[in-house]
């Protein structure tokens, strides 16, 4: 995994948890994962699974027009470096 893959996930959960106005404790126990695994990505030591990714872009579709945004502005660009 790429530095800067990484860093883009850790920005797209940081900016998408605070948008919802969750702690990371709260954002932590609506994906069912810990505290710990949050913090973890959102410092960039650690990325989520496909599962949980899956998850977040539920929560950004959700979320209407600013979560389309975020989606587009993070996760669209991570994954084509994916599929490349």
């Amino acid at each position: 995994m790429e530095l800067g893959k990484s860093l883009k996930i850790a920005d797209l959960i940081r900016e998408l948890r605070q948008q919802l106005h969750l702690s990371q404790k709260q954002f932590a126990a609506n994906l069912g994962v810990s505290l710990r695994t949050v913090n973890r990505w959102e410092n960039g030591s650690a990325v989520p699974s496909q599962m949980a990714l899956k998850l977040i872009e539920e929560m950004l579709e959700k979320m209407g027009e600013p979560g389309k945004r975020l989606l587009s502005e993070y996760l669209s660009k991570t994954q084509q470096g994916e599929d490349s």
